[in-house]
């Protein structure tokens, strides 16, 4: 088969019809680029897409933090952290020095009526939260170098915790289901508003990527049924809403989620990522089961990369890559994202034995 473009294959992948070789997408820590520019393997301003001949670029063009005129207030900092209320109405404690998810501290919606008091907020459509340009220059750079691209955003799970925290999230489930149902509802509804007004006015991507990150180490945040009853609707429409353009729909996911998985199979999923090995994920078990039904991307330890040894990276992959390559519907990618931990030339290396396989 001739060489395809990044855009042709991917397509390709994610219908699992047969390609000229997988697909190849990454994800990485802001550190890792930065160091990969001292040691002068990368340019400044150059792309991790362009560089490494990634398949994929995202835009990034929401904003759905619930009061847009709040400015970050800062209320305490130290050498190695700082601790900041946000648009949200939560604490957030952030590291300084590196790149880290931030310690959840405190938030100021705990209850339906908490809630009730911001709601406005997020029902009203206002295209202040809509970066136009982003969108625009990234569609005609991928474009212009054969990518595929996505719009790429977070959809009801990822919306609803940065409000609530996931204490209060899951609490709220269990003992007042219908206020987490119309959070989830107001939140669908906004962002597939929104999406109109964008792709009306700048064009349609070649898909649509969700992050929504709903399991931690060997369970997930929710019981199947909690899902079903309380998140699965605003997946239902909102994949829904991109197929009804034609766009395929990726969702990404670290921690343990396989419960959910034929839930989000009848909800029109396409594409599952990350596949987290370290949380209790299997990539070949998945693949047995859903290969016919979903195309997958990740399910690489990224463990084995930051080992910087080259039998480990060898093993990983020779156990899994000429098996999923099977089924036309894989895309190569770590598990998480790449650390800084991971050598230059061990990441390159990565790429070449796996596309040999």
């Amino acid at each position: 088969m001739e060489t395809l473009t990044g855009k042709e294959r991917i397509r390709r992948v994610l219908s699992r019809e047969p390609a000229d070789r997988i697909g190849v997408y990454e994800h990485f820590w802001g550190d890792t680029m930065a160091r990969y520019q001292e040691e002068g393997y990368i340019t400044p301003g150059e792309t991790p897409e362009d560089h490494f001949n990634l398949d994929i670029m995202e835009a990034w063009s929401f904003n759905m933090t619930a009061d847009l005129d709040f400015e970050n207030e800062v209320l305490e900092e130290t050498d190695e952290t700082v601790l900041i209320k946000d648009g949200n109405g939560a604490i957030l404690r952030r590291h300084k020095q590196h790149d880290a998810t931030p310690e959840h501290v405190d938030y100021s919606i705990k209850t339906r009526e908490d809630w009730e008091k911001i709601r406005e907020k997020i029902t009203k459509i206002d295209e202040k939260r809509i970066n136009f340009e982003a969108y625009r220059l990234t569609k005609a750079a991928a474009q212009e170098k054969g990518k595929f691209f996505m719009w790429a955003g977070v959809n009801v799970f990822e919306l609803l915790h940065p409000i609530c925290g996931h204490e209060y999230m899951l609490i709220g489930m269990a003992e007042d289901p219908e206020w987490i149902e119309d959070m989830a509802k107001v939140y669908c509804d906004t962002t597939l508003q929104l999406q109109e007004i964008l792709f009306a006015k700048e064009g349609l991507p070649d898909g649509v990527w969700y992050y929504e990150d709903m399991g931690f180490k060997d369970r997930p945040f929710m019981s199947p049924n909690m899902y079903r009853e309380l998140i699965y609707p605003a997946h239902k429409r909102s994949f829904d809403f991109a197929h009804q353009r034609g766009l395929p729909v990726t969702v990404h996911s670290c921690g343990f989620i396989e419960p959910f998985l034929p839930h989000l199979v009848e909800a029109g999923l396409d594409c599952l990522q990350v596949i987290e090995i370290k949380a209790g994920m299997d990539l070949l078990r998945i693949y047995e089961n859903f290969g016919d039904k979903l195309s997958l991307m990740g399910g690489i330890d990224v463990r084995t990369l930051y080992s910087n040894d080259r039998a480990i990276i060898d093993k990983e992959l020779e156990a899994k890559i000429p098996i999923v390559k099977k089924g036309n519907g894989y895309c190569l990618h770590s598990d998480h994202s790449i650390p800084n931990t991971v050598d230059y030339e061990t990441l390159t290396y990565f790429y070449e034995k796996a596309l040999s396989l």
